[in-house]
């Protein structure tokens, strides 16, 4: 190849698609559940959602994914219990990158420090659901 001669830069894929990846990994139904849920009434809401929580956030270097999702159940749970159906989301991602359901718990439970015994009970509750739906 001559000096004039230039090559073209590979295309890096675009936050969705990268968060079309993770998602799809944690969740294959996630896009359809999403879609099916919230598009009608928010156009394009879950493009948004899987473009920029999991193409700009999950997928950034730095925390590995099953870091991250532990952080999420963490956060969640300390929010308290309004949040339990995405905590019952995120705990299933947990576990679907690697984390343990002892993990799971031993976080939750931390929380109560943060969020109160209420908002670790209620995550607690949350995990069991999550525990035994995937034991059936």
């Amino acid at each position: 190849m001559t000096q004039t001669q230039t090559t073209k830069p590979q295309a890096t894929p675009t936050a969705l698609a990268l968060g079309e990846a993770l998602s799809h990994g944690l969740n294959p139904d996630l896009r359809a559940a999403l879609e099916a849920r919230y598009d009608g009434l928010v156009p394009g809401f879950t493009d948004t959602l899987i473009e920029f929580a999991y193409g700009r956030l999950y997928a950034r270097d730095g925390l590995d994914l099953k870091t991250r999702q532990i952080a999420t159940v963490a956060a969640l749970t300390a929010l308290g219990g309004q949040t339990g159906p995405q905590l019952k989301i995120n705990i299933e991602h947990a576990l679907a990158a690697g984390a343990s359901e002892k993990e799971i718990t031993e976080v939750i439970f931390q929380m109560s420090v943060y969020g109160g015994m209420p908002a670790a009970i209620n995550g607690l509750n949350a995990a069991m659901e999550v525990f035994e739906a995937r034991a059936a």
